[in-house]
């Protein structure tokens, strides 16, 4: 079991009792988010890319509770080179252990913040399950090979705009076929504005389970 709690925007953290996952904390300037850069936890740091939205406060909250930074070489070589950081790379494709379990490199479309960097998600399996941070993407087809992981959850951003939105959403949950989906990346800014509830209710109709998870709500997964 793990628990799974939402941050805001794509900001969540994972907790197996042991150790503390969090990714992509956009905390500080985020007019959603449901804990400060200050207060927040974690002994690993995940970041899919390097806009400032999604890298967000890593480097600080890093430095304050000595947890480890996993994002790409290149993104680690162009926004990471501070000696005070403990950064681990890998790149799309790889999977790395960590104690909590493990975390796969998925592919995602999208900008990446950083010249010659790549965006990513991605499959981690912590508490005895697998859940896929999908970062910011465009569908693709190549979800369709994370059928075979048998996700228990999957995260995926429905704000349209800079991602993909709820219809193509809905593909991709599609695609995917996790136990549930999490809908994020929406309503934090005017143009990305979205209704949760209605993107899982589509999911529903279409045999598929999801949840709305409001800033600083757990479920457990």
């Amino acid at each position: 079991m793990v628990k799974v709690k939402y941050l805001g925007h794509a900001c969540f953290q994972f907790d197996d009792g042991s150790y503390k996952v969090l990714v992509d904390p956009f905390l500080s300037g985020n007019p959603l988010a449901a804990a400060s850069a200050e207060e927040v936890e974690a002994d690993y740091i995940f970041v899919t890319h390097g806009h400032g939205d999604h890298i967000g406060d890593a480097l600080a909250i890093a430095k304050r509770t000595k947890a480890v930074i996993c994002t790409t070489v290149d993104l680690a070589d162009a926004m990471m080179q501070d000696p005070d950081l403990e950064v681990v790379t890998g790149n799309i494709g790889g999977t790395i252990a960590f104690p909590f379990g493990s975390a796969k490199f998925f592919q995602a479309i999208h900008g990446s913040g950083a010249a010659g960097t790549v965006s990513c998600g991605f499959v981690f399996e912590i508490g005895g399950k697998k859940i896929y941070h999908a970062g910011d993407t465009a569908l693709m087809m190549d979800m369709q090979l994370l059928e075979e992981e048998k996700l228990d959850a999957a995260l995926l951003p429905i704000g349209d705009f800079y991602t993909m939105g709820p219809k193509d959403a809905i593909r991709a949950a599609q695609f995917i076929k996790a136990g549930t989906v999490i809908p994020m990346h929406y309503s934090t800014f005017p143009y990305i504005t979205q209704d949760p509830q209605q993107f899982v209710d589509a999911l529903k109709e279409k045999g598929l389970g999801g949840m709305v998870l409001q800033p600083g709500e757990t479920a457990e997964i």
